[in-house]
């Protein structure tokens, strides 16, 4: 068993340093939200420590699970930031959906002070998370991610090592980059066989088991058509990955026209007082006859 540190303890975080922990490592937990840490200690047995500093004493696996490149930042070489307390050999494991930028910076700090560091970013929603069935994708040296592999199977139910530092994340674009088009044909489709009369439970049902079948479709078809928008990952959250998405685009030549179309898609739920709504929520905008 091992000594694991936890930093971020959000609907993702939360239940995946739970899995860990219910494996028998041992965890260290921080949180900003001092409350969500005490609760989770209480519930699976871990320690709390009070900074991302103090989390980190002897870990040999770390991992964050923090909102954006900034969280990132302060939770790793912020002033009470953990990377000042990482001992040699560790290796830090970052699931956050952030840039490949602050990827490849914070791959090389870690370099310059002798411990590991895979950008992890994950798959799977809230259910995921929860079920210890998310999909990660990781990028970094192939030594790191044979040690910490045993650790991230606590929590997945696929990860693969997909090159260099940064290309979990860039891996993690293109998993939103897909998602965008997909939730917005699926909102298409539903609407659009609601305003033609049909009974659209018994069409999905049909077409689920051909070549339209998708994630989205199997888990969203029935809240969607209920109208019920809590059922997963939050469009504030889902815009922020989209904006890294467009930015990098912009830096590698690529041109994603729909995904810039169903970014904006997201802005007006934003605007009507969606930005808790999932995903899914897409189809709010489209008329109902």
């Amino acid at each position: 068993m091992s000594k694991v540190s936890f930093i971020g303890l959000g609907v993702m975080g939360y239940p995946m340093a739970g899995y860990i922990a219910k494996a028998g490592h041992e965890v260290t937990v921080y949180n900003r939200t001092k409350s969500k840490a005490e609760k989770w200690t209480k519930e699976f047995k871990g320690k709390l420590a009070d900074t991302p500093k103090e989390c980190v004493n002897d870990g040999e696996f770390i991992f964050s699970c923090v909102g954006n490149d900034n969280d990132l930042r302060e939770v790793t070489i912020g002033t009470n930031g953990s990377f000042h307390n990482i001992k040699s050999g560790a290796v830090y494991i970052d699931n956050t959906t952030a840039s490949a930028k602050v990827a490849r910076e914070l791959f090389n700090i870690a370099k310059e002070k002798n411990f590991g560091f895979l950008d992890a970013p994950v798959s799977g929603g809230q259910a995921g998370a929860e079920n210890g069935a998310l999909t990660v994708m990781i990028g970094g040296e192939e030594k790191d991610f044979i040690k910490a592999q045993p650790i991230i199977n606590c929590y997945s139910k696929k990860m693969k090592l997909l090159g260099a530092s940064g290309n979990g994340q860039l891996a993690k674009m293109v998993n939103q980059i897909c998602i965008a088009g997909l939730v917005q044909g699926l909102s298409e489709g539903l609407r659009f066989g609601q305003n033609a009369g049909l009974n659209v439970k018994d069409v999905i049902e049909v077409i689920s088991k051909g070549a339209a079948q998708s994630w989205q479709m199997e888990n969203r078809f029935n809240t969607m058509l209920d109208n019920k928008f809590s059922f997963g990952f939050a469009v504030d959250w889902m815009r922020k990955d989209l904006a890294i998405a467009l930015e990098e685009a912009l830096s590698n030549g690529s041109k994603l026209p729909v995904t810039e179309i169903v970014d904006k898609f997201y802005e007006q739920i934003q605007e009507s007082g969606g930005n808790r709504f999932d995903t899914s929520s897409l189809i709010t905008l489209l008329p109902k006859k």
